[in-house]
């Protein structure tokens, strides 16, 4: 009777734990391996590992219907010396290969691939041309360019009403501001020498980006397109995200291997989390109840309830970086 019960309530548990996870897969781009993989968000282990056409893919986006595009960049870092990526991998996610490449017609490093949360475009950072891409996700059509004015133009974040866009500039230090439908720059914002990642509030109100030269992360006003004020970090930060209720910003602090959570409310960092080492990107479910953050040196990913913050790993590939949220493979 008691092992039962015992069996009863383990069930139980499990049912919770499950129902508390959203329905949906992570997508990964496992950049040492040049795969995407796929990640049951229920179960918690990748489940597809499907190879890229070129060297390297660093980011994804997922679009509704089972596409992904990954952008492949090149071999190097930014602003070093390496090969210079010119195309961008379709992957039916459902067929689980590439069934389009987009060629950007020469070496121009595309990177960040965001969907236009309006439009529907696909817009991607191609840092070489000092530009964002517009990709018709739809034919695959190259539809134009939106200058930056500023090179290195590595990660894009766009507003929540699809106007403006903001991308950050690693080597100069600055994040520009980008009239969307105008396709112009209307403002390059000075912040400090070296930044790196960007995100926006759910809002659209605040826009964020990591000084990885100080323990410290800028805080952008994006109605006055100024630098607000610094929020002080442990270590140098890297790639934050929003809960969608506003309440929390997620960063992950590579040098300390841990993930920092600041309070939106008083930008002041109010608990850590430890994870493996070398946290890279952090995606939050659309339901905003778990967190994924990618550790690039340990092929981990760490699954993070916004709840409890209480952390699980899931085994993913060789340099797990970028990551999209997908409906259905």
């Amino acid at each position: 009777m008691e092992r039962a019960v015992l069996l009863m309530l383990i069930i139980v548990g499990f049912a919770l734990t499950s129902r508390a996870v959203p329905d949906g897969f992570v997508l990964v781009a496992n950049k040492g391996e040049h795969t995407l993989g796929i990640i049951d968000a229920v179960s918690g282990r990748q489940i597809a590992s499907i190879p890229e056409t070129g060297v390297t893919g660093h980011e994804v986006a997922a679009l509704r219907g089972g596409l992904a595009f990954v952008p492949i960049y090149g071999n190097s870092g930014v602003g070093l010396p390496g090969t210079d990526g010119r195309t961008m991998d379709v992957i039916d996610l459902k067929l689980r290969r590439v069934v389009h490449t987009v060629d950007f017609g020469r070496g121009v490093r595309p990177h960040c691939a965001v969907f236009g949360p309006k439009d529907g475009l696909l817009y991607v950072t191609t840092e070489l041309d000092h530009s964002v891409t517009i990709v018709d996700p739809g034919n695959f059509r190259i539809l134009g360019k939106i200058p930056t004015g500023q090179p290195e133009s590595h990660m894009l974040a766009i507003s929540p009403d699809g106007r403006y866009g903001y991308t950050a500039n690693v080597g100069p230090g600055t994040v520009s501001v980008l009239d969307m439908a105008a396709r112009k720059t209307l403002k390059v914002i000075p912040v400090a020498g070296h930044v790196q990642r960007i995100s926006i509030s759910p809002d659209g109100r605040w826009v964020f980006t990591s000084d990885t030269e100080k323990a410290r992360l800028a805080v952008i006003d994006a109605a006055s397109n100024q630098l607000k004020q610094w929020i002080e970090l442990k270590g140098e930060g890297y790639g934050t995200a929003s809960t969608p209720d506003g309440r929390f910003l997620l960063v992950a602090v590579p040098s300390r291997n841990q993930v920092a959570v600041v309070d939106l409310a008083s930008f002041e960092v109010v608990k850590t989390i430890d994870v493996p080492p070398a946290p890279q990107e952090v995606l939050i479910a659309p339901d905003g109840q778990m967190a994924y953050v990618s550790c690039d040196h340990s092929r981990q990913v760490a699954a993070i309830q916004t709840k409890e913050w209480s952390a699980k790993l899931i085994n993913a590939g060789q340099g797990a970086d970028g990551m999209a949220w997908a409906t259905a493979p």
